[in-house]
């Protein structure tokens, strides 16, 4: 996990949604990085993708974020 996977869970339980871009922008990094790390947090099963470049937190997302969930833990799809 880096400071920015941390941050895109953030917005996202914050704004509900979002596409890298809307991310990228109100956390002050690249969308293409975002991007990235948003299919990497899919992948982990911390985020949903219910269409083509927008995400939504997952419910094991919740939990991370809650300190209820060790992403050590977490294993890639």
């Amino acid at each position: 996990m880096t400071r920015s996977d941390d941050e895109i869970l953030e917005f996202l339980a914050k704004e509900g949604a979002g596409t890298p871009k809307m991310i990228g922008d109100a956390i002050g990094s690249n969308s293409n990085y975002i991007g990235r790390r948003c299919r990497t947090l899919e992948s982990y099963g911390l985020v949903n993708r219910p269409s083509r470049g927008f995400y939504t937190l997952s419910e094991e997302g919740e939990q991370y974020l809650e300190g209820e969930l060790d992403a050590a833990l977490l294993s890639s799809e």
